[in-house]
């Protein structure tokens, strides 16, 4: 399981990346660089929360993990 510390820290990195698509994205469709920096500085907040929830999320779900021996010789 992952410690809250470093699910918090791959959301930051992340976001760097995803927030700066987002502007380039926006910039390119509206031509609009005062929208494109707005939606810009609010887009990491709102997906770091909810990036962090779903890991969150994920780390109690059972699916797909593979269960550690309780020993190894």
């Amino acid at each position: 399981m992952e410690s809250h510390l470093r699910a918090i820290t791959k959301a930051v990195s992340y976001r760097i990346w995803g927030s700066l698509t987002t502007f380039l994205i926006t910039l390119a469709i509206s031509k609009e660089l005062k929208l494109a920096i707005g939606i810009g500085i609010i887009d990491p907040f709102v997906k770091i929360f909810l990036f962090y929830a779903h890991e969150r999320i994920w780390n109690k779900i059972k699916f797909g993990r593979v269960k550690t021996p309780e020993y190894q010789i």
